[in-house]
């Protein structure tokens, strides 16, 4: 990788672009991979050189790079319509995306309000959940909820229901806290999901009154090492807030769009929200787009003469066409490769393959979700811990892999049109960069 020409734009980039969840300083020895094109699974440098994305780019390139039907549907759209405003206006796209989506949810979230990201979709949903309230006359109700270990987003809103010190730590002054419960995350023994339960109705029963929601990433907390938990959590909080009063808020940002083995990972509990948040994989990885889905009762509530009663929340890109119109090409390909049934069948694929690291002894919790495996490494080291991810991220590079460890828990999250070859050469070459890491360790 280390080209003339990647080179350049590498220190062009570091010259003028401030990179995302990133430390600067470490790219002073830390690898900046210059992609000039996808194609498929795969991105390719200045150079050509190739690497297969087995994280979906940050989990949102469900049918690869340079998809032709996303292609093909996007080049149509901009000969019809590229932008207009959603305020006084509206267009096809919007009407069909939001159509299909109440369908895909049983006919049960009717409403859907449009935006550009997860965060302004989790902000949107926190919003709409306290200004509810407000109008039902119970303005009281005001607090959220959320698990220990959640990631919602970044902007100030989000921040307050995330639960991850290193996003907030610095701007604890502007955030208004939530109220942290305990995460069923299933690597904390069996009954994890009753004690969290439990632990969510004490705070219930002593709060109620004053909380407007819970907010749940369901089934897998992604941020936080792909702490999964059993679908049974999801139906006792969907009774718990019945029973007190409370909304539910589905964060499926990451997890929706066929993540976890079905379309929406509630769906797994047979329950719905009363929000879900959509993004990242909605789009096909195409264009920013988010979406909040909600019940009628909530959009009933807002839905009156006075325009103080309205829920008035915009985005200069609401609804933006060529977004949706990626998205609805993104839901017929779900339908036209029956892809939820071959993301099975490749999992299981997966799930051979993997399965020799449960003996490694430096493999603990070796677990999967639909399309999403996970594993912790075991380092005593603090010092090689700290650096594990960066170091594997490295070493992936030199194997032609695009990861990116969460601390030190590797997952892999792959676009769904890998074939048979490309899934086995991910999980080999993974334990391949595995084995350099530790070694580095040693």
């Amino acid at each position: 990788m280390n080209t003339e020409a990647n080179e350049a734009w590498v220190a062009r980039s570091l010259a003028a672009v401030w990179h995302p969840c990133t430390q600067m300083k470490h790219h002073e020895r830390f690898p900046l991979v210059p992609v000039a094109r996808g194609k498929g699974a795969w991105l390719y440098d200045r150079e050509g050189h190739r690497y297969l994305d087995g994280i979906s780019s940050w989990w949102v390139n469900l049918f690869g790079h340079a998809n032709p039907d996303i292609n093909a549907a996007l080049k149509d759209q901009l000969d019809t319509l590229e932008h207009a405003m959603l305020a006084g206006c509206t267009h096809e796209p919007a009407v069909l995306l939001a159509e299909r989506l109440f369908a895909l949810t049983g006919r049960t979230l009717g409403h859907a309000f449009f935006a550009s990201d997860g965060a302004s979709a989790v902000e949107i949903a926190l919003k709409m959940s306290f200004h509810f309230w407000r109008n039902s006359g119970k303005p009281q109700k005001s607090e959220f909820v959320c698990l220990a270990n959640s990631y919602h987003g970044e902007t100030i809103g989000a921040l307050g229901v995330t639960d991850v010190a290193l996003f907030k730590d610095a701007y604890d002054p502007l955030i208004r806290h939530a109220h942290v419960v305990a995460s069923p995350d299933a690597r904390k023994g069996d009954d994890a999901a009753e004690h969290a339960l439990a632990a969510m109705r004490t705070l219930f029963e002593a709060r109620a009154q004053h909380l407007a929601a819970v907010i749940v990433e369901p089934l897998v907390q992604c941020a936080a090492g792909m702490a999964m938990h059993d679908a049974s959590y999801l139906k006792g909080l969907r009774a718990l807030c019945d029973e007190f009063g409370v909304h539910l808020i589905a964060d499926e940002i990451a997890v929706g769009c066929g993540r976890t083995g079905t379309f929406f990972a509630c769906e797994q509990a047979s329950i719905w929200p009363d929000f879900i948040c959509l993004s990242k994989g909605i789009s096909g990885g195409y264009l920013p787009l988010s979406i909040v889905l909600t019940r009628d009762e909530i959009y009933r509530a807002f839905y009156d003469d006075d325009i103080t009663r309205g829920f008035l929340h915009s985005h200069s890109y609401t609804g933006n066409p060529l977004a949706c119109r990626a998205a609805l090409a993104t839901l017929d390909l779900f339908e036209s490769a029956d892809v939820l049934n071959e993301n099975r069948r490749k999992a299981s694929l997966l799930r051979a393959a993997l399965a020799p690291l449960t003996d490694h002894p430096n493999v603990r919790n070796l677990r999967e979700r639909g399309t999403i495996f996970a594993f912790d490494t075991a380092l005593a080291d603090t010092a090689q811990a700290r650096t594990f991810s960066r170091r594997f991220f490295e070493n992936a590079l030199k194997q032609e892999l695009l990861l990116r460890p969460i601390g030190t828990t590797v997952y892999l999250m792959p676009p769904y049109i890998l074939d048979d070859e490309e899934l086995m050469l991910l999980v080999e070459r993974t334990r391949v960069t595995f084995e350099a890491t530790l070694a580095e360790a040693a």
